[in-house]
């Protein structure tokens, strides 16, 4: 029998007076990989907080095997009083641990180590935390969102290690992919209590729904004993009545256990606002091309998607999905082929980034975009306050500003936003983060019944998996591939997924660990982000870049004019000069706004 490692029992937590954890138990041996699951809110990072020995419980026992080493994944590690990532991941190590295997893990993880942890993306901060969590091979992993901000090829690069691993582990993680491919139990979260499947999480759906029929079934028995008991108590003989306490009693009890029995959770109702159908082409794109200085995005790309296509595109952080997303929508021009859009196209898109939300705004201004207190979807006009119970939100939070609500909230609040607009081609840029598992099934549902053309950016290959027609592949050096079918089938007919993340050259040769600056001396390393200025260039320079490029044609048409030189030399130096000028800027405004368009993605691990 497998060595018990951890064993939480009778686990209360209450937060504001509100209980989180009601009696919760969860077992770790050796061996075991648990897949912490449950809707958002429910207390998985709580549990395992608790489980790392972070949170003091109300109630209950924690017990870890004496000797065991722990490990713990935070959604968001602290950086602070670290001079490099070498100095963070090297704080990590026991006095035994190789000292070695934390340089191997950032190389691996494509940093050098000497990177400044005030400086770091989304993306390299969670590659960072992870060489942390890894380097000294512990007993016991605990890890909270590990695959967030990664792209497909760290994804899969962590996948094979935690494989390899002789770790007990727990893992939450909404990369249902990922769960299915690591897990061999599952534990359950709801409504504060605990359940466990020791399966996969791959049975996990199945399960669920079994044990929530039964519970309802439960419900059902319950509601017909207590109606037979009141029959009884309204019809009895009455000398029968007084005496029979025990039945009286049996009422009672029964009530009660109806009146505390804790319902389901809500779920979203998804539904979009259909637009009129669009003509059959949807876009055609004919040997496309596009660089930034030396960097080539795509070169020579052939592409047809007719209505309702599912294309997806897919390739690592840096790759290019948001430049070609602008390419085939016509937010950008090609320096070179053509781009063929089909009519009354109506394009609605789902930007995860979340930049489009003002933290000022209201729930409910988002929602109407500030016109009125109603919304139209196909037709049916429907009250704010009531579509906003569609997505789980009450009707007291309408005047919430955008700035208190968690990841979850947010990107429930944008597919409320977005579905109520009329479409036949949605644009999906990475719609899965934040989403629980339950809302992503309904996304994919609803999905899967849109009438029109859907252009898709993820990293999730479930989902990719589920939804997708096809797959436009990153090559590298600008080339795509299109393959049939979703990301395993491209994977079989490739031969391959998304190339490795390449490993950056080490800066120094010292793997001697450095102490951390104390805490008191050092002061708190904030997240990189994109600034005022970034953000606004980011918003205004696709436009700048458009009316540069219509000054350049009308300067081309202008100097065409064989007789102009002849006719007005001074006119036809000005254009010529201002072509020049012209050129210089459009060319200098693209290479800016691709480092902004890089940085944006690597910021937010898109």
């Amino acid at each position: 029998m497998a060595r018990l490692l951890l064993n939480l029992q009778d686990i209360h937590l209450t937060f504001g007076g509100k209980p989180v954890l009601e009696g919760v138990g969860l077992m770790l041996a050796e061996g075991e990989r648990i897949a912490l699951v449950g809707r958002n809110g429910t207390g998985k990072s709580t549990l395992l907080k608790i489980a790392a020995g972070m949170i003091e419980q109300d109630k209950g026992e924690r017990f870890f095997q004496p000797g065991t080493t722990v490990r713990y994944l935070p959604q968001e590690p602290d950086f602070a009083g670290f001079a490099t990532v070498l100095d963070y991941v090297e704080a990590g190590l026991g006095p035994t641990d190789n000292p070695y295997r934390a340089r191997a893990l950032l190389n691996e993880l494509g940093l050098t180590g000497e990177e400044d942890p005030s400086r770091l993306s989304g993306g390299e901060a969670r590659r960072a935390a992870l060489a942390r969590t890894l380097a000294p091979d512990p007993d016991v992993l605990l890890l909270d969102e590990p695959t967030n901000h990664l792209d497909l090829p760290a994804i899969e690069w962590l996948e094979e290690t935690l494989k390899s691993s002789r770790a007990a582990m727990i893992l939450i993680s909404h990369d249902r992919r990922f769960l299915e491919n690591l897990s061999n139990a599952v534990v359950w979260l709801d409504r504060g209590a605990s359940r466990r499947m020791d399966r996969s999480f791959a049975h996990f759906e199945e399960w669920r729904d079994q044990v929530i029929e039964e519970e309802e079934r439960e419900q059902t028995l319950l509601a017909k004993r207590i109606a037979t008991e009141e029959h009884w108590m309204r019809y009895g003989v009455t000398a029968r009545r007084k005496r029979n306490m025990r039945r009286v009693a049996l009422l009672a009890s029964l009530r009660t256990e109806r009146k505390e029995h804790v319902g389901r959770l809500g779920t979203v109702t998804l539904q979009a606002s259909a637009g009129e159908m669009s003509g059959k082409l949807v876009v055609e794109a004919t040997k496309i091309s596009k660089s930034f200085g030396e960097r080539r995005i795509v070169e020579k790309l052939d592409l047809l998607m007719l209505r309702g296509d599912r294309l997806a595109i897919v390739g690592p952080n840096g790759a290019g999905k948001t430049t070609l997303i602008k390419l085939i929508t016509g937010a950008l021009e090609p320096d070179a082929g053509t781009v063929r859009r089909g009519t009354n196209l109506q394009i609605v898109s789902l930007d995860q980034s979340r930049q489009s939300l003002n933290p000022t705004d209201t729930l409910a201004d988002v929602i109407t975009g500030g016109r009125g207190s109603s919304v139209t979807l196909n037709g049916e006009t429907k009250h704010v306050m009531t579509y906003m119970q569609d997505f789980l939100f009450r009707p007291e939070q309408a005047r919430t500003p955008v700035s208190v609500l968690s990841g979850g909230e947010r990107a429930r609040l944008i597919l409320a936003r977005e579905l109520a607009k009329p479409s036949n081609f949605l644009i999906l840029d990475e719609p899965t983060n934040d989403l629980d598992l339950e809302t992503l099934d309904l996304l994919q549902e609803l999905l899967a019944d849109y009438q029109g053309t859907l252009l898709l950016v993820s990293h999730d290959r479930d989902f990719v998996d589920r939804i997708a027609t096809s797959v436009l592949m990153h090559e590298g050096e600008g080339r795509w591939t299109e393959y049939a079918g979703g990301y395993s089938d491209m994977v079989a007919q490739r031969g391959a997924g998304v190339a490795a993340r390449k490993v950056k050259e080490t800066a120094k040769p010292s793997v001697a660990a450095t102490p951390p600056v104390p805490q008191a001396v050092a002061a708190s390393a904030p997240r990189r982000k994109l600034g005022f200025k970034e953000k606004h260039a980011l918003e205004t320079l696709p436009g700048r870049i458009e009316t540069l490029a219509r000054e350049l044609l009308l300067l081309e048409e202008k100097l065409a004019d064989p007789a102009l030189f002849s006719r007005d030399p001074k006119a036809f130096a000005k254009a010529t000069e201002r072509h020049a000028a012209a050129a210089s800027e459009k060319s200098s405004a693209e290479e800016q706004w691709l480092e902004l368009e890089m940085l944006r993605e690597e910021l937010e691990g898109a």
